[in-house]
Order: C-alpha cells, then sequence, then structure tokens
C-alpha cells in the first residue's frame, strides 16, 4: 500500500473508534502522537492523549447517542487526509460547558445534526494533528445556545 492509503486506513480507525457510535479510547493511545492536537471550531484545542481522552468523555457523557459518520472519499495527498462527516447526538446527560460560546444545562433534551471537514496529518502511522471545520452555527442554534435571525 502507498503512504496515502496507509494514512487513509488510520483515519478510518479513527472516524470509526472514536468518532463512531461506539468509543473505545484505547484508540487515542494507538494511533495518536503523544501531543496530538485535537481542534474543532465548536471547541477548545485539545492537546495530548489525557486532554482528548477527558473531551470525548464528557462530549459522550452529556450526548450519550453522540455519532459521526464520514460522508464522502477520503482524500489524502503526504502526510494529510480529508474527511468530511455528518453527525450530532441528543443532549440527555450531565451539563455541558466545552462550547466556546457557551454551556448547557444538564439534560436539556435538545438535538444537534451537522456536518464539518476535518484535515488530520499523520506522521509515521500516528495522528499528530486533527483541525475541523464544523457548522457550528447549525449546531449551536439546534442547541438554543444562539438565536436564528
Amino acid at each position: 500500500m502507498s503512504k496515502e492509503e496507509d494514512n487513509k486506513a488510520v483515519v478510518v480507525r479513527w472516524f470509526t473508534e472514536f468518532w463512531g457510535k461506539d468509543v473505545n479510547l484505547a484508540v487515542v493511545d494507538d494511533i495518536a502522537a503523544p501531543d496530538m492536537l485535537l481542534k474543532y471550531s465548536l471547541h477548545e484545542p485539545r492537546r495530548g492523549h489525557d486532554d482528548i481522552k477527558a473531551f470525548m468523555t464528557d462530549f459522550r457523557a452529556a450526548f450519550p447517542d453522540l455519532n459521526f459518520a464520514g460522508t464522502a472519499d477520503l482524500i489524502a495527498e503526504g502526510d494529510y487526509v480529508v474527511g468530511q462527516w455528518e453527525g450530532g447526538g441528543t443532549h440527555t446527560g450531565p451539563a455541558f460547558a466545552d462550547f466556546l460560546i457557551g454551556g448547557l444545562p444538564a439534560a436539556t433534551g435538545r438535538t444537534m445534526r451537522f456536518t464539518g471537514t476535518t484535515v488530520l496529518k499523520v506522521i509515521d502511522g500516528k495522528i499528530v494533528e486533527e483541525i475541523g471545520l464544523d457548522d457550528g452555527v447549525t449546531a449551536l442554534t439546534q442547541l438554543g445556545l444562539i438565536k436564528a435571525a
């Protein structure tokens, strides 16, 4: 397999085990670089295994049905892999204060469903950064954190 195909395989595993329906936090230790950067427009940037695991633990506690899935074939060039996705979940868990614009009290029952694009950098089989742009306006509107015009 080519480097690009190898990198795509790493990203498919990450998307499936970290962002998919059933989280496997061991994947962070397996394929994330120790100082990996995770950065999305809705959340504070996260760095390193412990911070990334804590983020996902809290996110899934607040949104137990959280699930994201790819919507197009991955594109790879050199160390970079680009993916498009959609996902979301229903806030039925504890209060969640990780959104940059504000937090939610416990169990609002609000559902968010939104899309995004992510660029991941993979070096020697390890993800060193995941930087994504999500449709935060849609998600935050659905959650009642911002009002539609």
